[in-house]
C-alpha cells in the first residue's frame, strides 16, 4: 500500500500481540515499511484505551501511515483490558499500565523490522501516558510527542479546577463507566469474547464516586502527575497544545519546568491533532513531527531544535460565537520559556474600575447567582465541526450578574501571552466559598469576548492538598491564576475583569449562597504583556497533509447541540448538552457504531443544593458474523449542603437480550468543597 503522499511503501497488519510477562496479551495495530525487514526502521507508539480497530481508527488512517510511509514502524496499541486487549482496566494511568508500555517497547525495539529507537506520541489519554512512561525511562525509548495532556492531574484535569469541582467529572467519569464496559471483537479475540466482556463487566465501576472520594489533592493525584518529579522525564518532549483546549496550561509548565531539550506548540485548536485542528488555521504537524521523529530517532541534521522552543498563536477580536473555522491572528516565536519578552503589566481594581494606580475604597459585594455561567462553554472544547457549540458566548448577560472592572479604551494594541494572575484582597460569610474570574475583551460597538478564566475554592487558599474552612468577616488576601491565553486586545477595545461566586454548569456550587466582599485597591490584575521585538521572527506553517479518515458508510445522521431552558413557574434552568455520532459502518472491516451522549444540568438561581447534573450514553458495535453489542449507562450526581450523592446504573445487551446490569448508590461527605 502506497499513499500519494509518502515516498515508501507500507504494509499494514491489522492485530499484532505483544505478550506482557504475566501472560496478557495486548492487542496492536501496525504500520510499517515494506522494506523494513531488510531496512530496520525506528518505531512510533500510540497507547491508547479508545479501541485501535473501531474507536480511533478515523484517526490513526490520518497519522499513522504516513508517518509509515516516511520511514517508520506505527504501533497503535490497546491498553490492557481495552479494546481487543486481554485483562481488564479499573482505572485511569494505572501503575499497571505504565508497566505494560515500558514491556511493550521492548518488545517493539527486539522487532526485526525495528531498529531499536522507539518513540511515543499521543493526545489525551495517550498524551498523559507519553509523559508517565517518560518518566519511567525505558532504555529505548529516546524522545515523545505529548498533545492535549497534563502534567497535574489534579490541579489541571477534568476532575477539579483551582480545587472546586468540575461537572467534568461527571462527563468524562461516564465517559470512562462506558468505554471500559465493551466487549472485544469476536473476528479478533475469536469465541472467548463473552467470557472476556463478561470480566470486563464484573470490573466496571463508576469513576465519577472514585474522584470524590479525593476531594483534595492527595497520593490518588499525585500517581501519574509527572509535575511530582519532573526530572525524571529526561528524553526529549515536543509539548502541543490549542487554546480552545482545557490541557494547554501543561504546555507552558513543561517548557519552563523540564531540563531536557524541549519544544513547544500552541495553536487556535481545541482537543485535536493540529493538521485537523479546529477552530483554524490548521498546520502541516505531520511534517513537524516526522522532522522531530527524524532528528531524535534517526539522528538526521533536520533542523527541528533550532526552532524557537516555543511557537504560538496569538487570538485577535472575533464576535464572540459558539463555533468558528478560523480565529483570527499570526504566529509569534518565543526561543524561551518563560520569554524575556514578557512584562508584568499591573491594574488596580478601583470601584471606578481597572486604573494603573490603587485607590482605596469601601468594599463592593458580589452574590451570583447559580445560573451563572450559561454563556461559559465546554471546559475543553473537543472541535466537533460547524456542529459543535462549544466555545464562550458573548459575556454580557453572565457580567451582568457579576462584579466588574473596566479598563481604559486602549490607545494602542496590547498582547497578552500567559497566565494572568488576580491578587485578590476579600472578606466572606460562608466558610466555603469559591471566586471565578473571567478576562475578557470588550469592543467599542459593547461585545464581550471571554479571553481566559480562573476558578478557585476558597478554602484551597493555601494549597489543595489542606484545605482550611474561611472565617466570615476576616479579611484575606491569595491569588487566583488564569488560564494561559495568548490574545490581542485592539486599539479602541477595553478590558474588563468579572468576578462571580458560580459558574454553572461548567463548576459544582458551594455548598451555600454566599456574599463575597472585594476591597478595591488592594485588589489587583498581573498582565504578561508580550513586547514586540524589532524584528521578530517569522513563524511559517506548511498547509496541514491531507490523509482521509477511514471510510464510512452512514446509516443514520447524528446531531449536537446546546440548549438553555428557564422554567418560568419554578425559576429552574434547565441545559442539555447532546453528542449523537450517528449509525455507521466502517468500511474496511465492516464494523457498525453508534455513540450517543446527553449531558442533562438543573439548578435554581437561589439555591446550591438544587444542582443535578446526570449522563446518560449509549454506545453500540456490531457486525454480521454476529457481533451485537449494547451499552447503555446512566450516571448522576445531587448535592445537599454536607454530602454529595452518585448514581449510576449500567446495562449490556447482546442484540436485544440484556445479558448484564448493575445499579450504584452512593453518598460521599463534601470535604469544603
Amino acid at each position: 500500500m502506497r499513499n500519494s503522499e509518502a515516498p515508501q511503501e507500507i504494509t499494514s497488519v491489522e492485530t499484532v500481540w505483544i505478550p506482557m510477562a504475566d501472560g496478557t496479551r495486548l492487542a496492536a495495530r501496525m504500520w510499517v515499511p515494506t522494506s523494513a525487514q531488510s531496512h530496520p526502521v525506528p518505531a512510533i507508539l500510540e497507547y491508547t484505551p479508545y479501541r485501535r480497530r473501531d474507536g480511533s481508527r478515523d484517526r490513526d488512517e490520518q497519522i499513522h501511515p504516513w508517518l509509515a510511509g516516511h520511514g517508520y514502524g506505527c504501533i497503535r496499541l490497546d491498553i490492557r483490558g481495552t479494546g481487543d486487549s486481554e485483562g481488564v482496566l479499573r482505572d485511569e494511568y494505572l501503575k499497571q499500565e505504565q508497566d505494560d508500555a515500558v514491556e511493550a517497547i521492548a518488545w517493539i525495539a527486539r522487532q526485526t523490522w525495528c531498529s531499536g529507537a522507539v518513540g511515543m506520541m499521543g493526545i489525551s489519554w495517550g498524551g498523559f501516558n507519553a509523559l508517565q512512561v517518560a518518566a519511567q525511562r525505558p532504555p529505548a525509548l529516546k524522545a515523545i510527542v505529548t498533545l492535549c495532556s497534563t502534567d497535574d492531574r489534579y490541579a489541571d484535569d477534568m476532575h477539579y479546577m483551582g480545587g472546586a469541582q468540575l461537572t467534568g467529572n461527571l462527563e468524562w467519569g461516564s465517559t470512562f463507566f462506558s468505554i471500559m464496559a465493551r466487549s472485544p471483537d469476536p473476528l479478533i479475540v475469536g469465541c472467548e469474547w463473552r467470557s472476556a466482556w463478561m470480566q470486563r463487566l464484573q470490573a466496571v465501576t463508576p469513576m465519577i464516586a472514585t474522584s470524590l472520594l479525593h476531594q483534595r489533592r492527595d497520593a490518588y493525584w499525585q500517581h501519574g502527575s509527572v509535575c511530582e518529579d519532573i526530572a525524571a522525564i529526561t528524553c526529549p518532549v515536543m509539548a502541543v497544545g490549542g487554546w480552545a483546549d482545557g490541557y494547554t496550561n501543561a504546555v507552558f509548565r513543561l517548557l519552563r519546568d523540564l531540563k531536557c531539550p524541549r519544544l513547544g506548540i500552541v495553536g487556535p485548536w481545541g482537543h485535536k491533532y493540529p493538521h485537523i485542528g479546529v477552530p483554524g488555521p490548521a498546520i502541516a504537524f505531520l511534517t513537524e513531527m516526522l522532522q522531530w521523529w527524524d532528528h531524535w530517532l534517526k539522528g538526521i541534521a533536520t533542523g527541528v531544535m533550532q526552532a524557537p522552543m516555543l511557537r504560538v498563536y496569538i487570538q485577535e477580536w472575533i464576535s464572540p460565537r459558539s463555533h468558528y473555522d478560523l480565529r483570527p491572528g499570526r504566529w509569534v516565536a518565543e526561543a524561551l520559556w518563560p520569554s524575556n519578552c514578557i512584562e508584568t503589566k499591573r491594574l488596580y481594581c478601583n470601584r471606578a474600575g481597572l486604573g494603573v494606580s490603587a485607590i482605596a475604597g469601601a468594599a463592593l459585594r458580589v452574590s451570583s447567582p447559580q445560573t451563572i455561567g450559561a454563556a461559559g462553554g465546554e471546559w475543553c472544547a473537543y472541535a466537533l465541526g460547524g456542529i459543535g457549540p462549544e466555545l464562550p458566548l458573548d459575556q454580557r448577560q453572565d457580567d451582568s450578574y457579576s462584579l466588574t472592572f473596566d479598563g481604559a479604551p486602549l490607545e494602542a494594541p496590547l498582547d497578552l501571552l500567559g497566565a494572568p494572575i488576580l491578587n485578590v484582597a476579600f472578606r466572606c460569610d460562608r466558610p466555603v466559598m469559591q471566586i471565578v474570574v473571567r478576562l475578557s475583551d470588550v469592543s467599542p460597538e459593547g461585545e464581550v469576548a471571554r479571553v481566559t478564566f480562573g476558578v478557585l475554592n476558597l478554602t484551597h487558599r493555601n494549597g489543595h492538598a489542606r484545605p482550611e474552612k474561611l472565617l466570615p468577616g476576616r479579611e484575606y488576601t491569595t491569588r487566583v491564576q488564569l488560564n494561559d491565553a495568548g490574545h490581542r486586545f485592539a486599539a479602541g477595545h477595553h478590558l474588563r475583569i468579572a468576578i462571580s461566586t458560580s459558574y454553572w454548569p461548567m463548576v459544582w456550587p458551594a455548598p451555600e449562597q454566599g456574599c463575597l466582599d472585594i476591597v478595591p485597591g488592594s485588589t489587583s490584575l498581573e498582565l504578561p504583556e508580550r513586547k514586540t521585538r524589532a524584528e521578530e521572527r517569522v513563524v511559517v506553517f506548511g498547509p496541514p497533509e491531507s490523509l482521509a479518515p477511514a471510510k464510512r458508510t452512514y446509516l443514520r445522521t447524528g446531531e449536537v447541540f446546546r440548549r438553555v431552558e428557564y422554567d418560568l413557574g419554578s425559576g429552574v434552568q434547565r441545559i442539555h448538552v447532546r453528542r449523537d455520532d450517528g449509525r455507521s459502518i466502517i468500511d474496511a472491516i465492516g464494523v457498525e457504531t453508534e455513540f450517543c451522549k446527553d449531558l442533562r444540568f438543573q439548578i435554581h438561581p437561589s439555591d446550591p443544593t438544587s444542582a443535578r447534573a446526570e449522563a446518560l450514553y449509549e454506545l453500540v458495535h456490531r457486525h454480521p458474523e454476529g457481533w451485537d453489542m449494547r451499552i447503555k449507562t446512566r450516571s448522576a450526581i445531587e448535592c445537599t449542603a454536607a454530602d454529595y450523592s452518585v448514581e449510576a446504573d449500567l446495562e449490556a445487551f447482546e442484540g436485544e437480550r440484556r445479558v448484564f446490569s448493575r445499579s450504584w448508590r452512593e453518598r460521599i461527605a463534601r470535604d469544603l468543597t
